[in-house]
């Protein structure tokens, strides 16, 4: 296409959660059940969607106002996660526009993977039970490597097990931490409006070359 962004691409690199998935609904009843289990209010599903790209950290935020650096946020955590672990398959689903996406690209002949900061625990359940994911050729979790984004760690591992150099990557994510994580890498990065960005994100300041409004528009910015 005339209009392409992007040359020599060889793979096309994705965030997970909101960017793939829609798991918030997921993340979202895990942090409702610790809130019912203390006789508290619940706030309902759609209180969560905009946080839930931030994981235990966003959901312990919304249900309970706690941040990390204070000291009851370790043992809610570790709840969260066992709660979320439960019922991890209850909602989730891939998002409108990413089967065909997937497919467009292998039709291409362009390999596809995963680079997440969801631990390993998650994602091989996740990539388990979705069908869509046994096509991939590299999944990087957040704990597979010793930095998670904006680090570029995970990224470069994926390059690696794609024996690909990262110039010949792009990378598509929700988060002003993916932006950062494919620049640091050397990557063309992709911002993905569609997933669970809250109405005063500010993406215009992530730094992406480019952002997209649905899956399938990734296409266009390739030849």
């Amino acid at each position: 296409m005339s209009g392409a962004l992007f040359h020599g691409i060889r793979a096309v690199l994705f965030d997970l959660d909101g960017t793939l998935i829609d798991s918030a609904p997921d993340l979202g009843a895990a942090a409702e059940q610790m809130r019912l289990a203390r006789g508290l209010e619940p706030l309902g599903l759609a209180a969560y969607r905009a946080h839930a790209g931030m994981g235990a950290r966003g959901m312990m935020g919304v249900a309970f106002g706690v941040t990390p650096d204070q000291p009851e946020f370790a043992a809610l955590r570790d709840e969260f996660f066992d709660r979320y672990e439960a019922c991890i398959h209850d909602r989730t689903q891939v998002f409108d526009g990413v089967a065909p996406l997937i497919a467009a690209l292998q039709a291409r002949g362009l390999q596809w993977g995963v680079v997440t900061n969801k631990h390993e625990r998650f994602t091989r359940l996740i990539a388990a039970r979705l069908p869509l994911f046994a096509s991939s050729s590299a999944f990087v979790s957040g704990d597979t490597t010793p930095h998670m984004k904006p680090h570029p760690a995970s990224l470069l591992e994926a390059c690696r097990r794609l024996d690909l150099a990262s110039s010949h990557c792009i990378y598509v994510g929700d988060d002003e931490r993916d932006m950062a994580a494919g620049r640091a890498a050397g990557m063309g990065t992709v911002a993905a409006l569609y997933g669970y960005l809250g109405s005063d994100a500010k993406t215009q300041a992530w730094g992406a070359d480019a952002s997209v409004g649905h899956p399938m528009q990734c296409l266009d910015l390739l030849p």
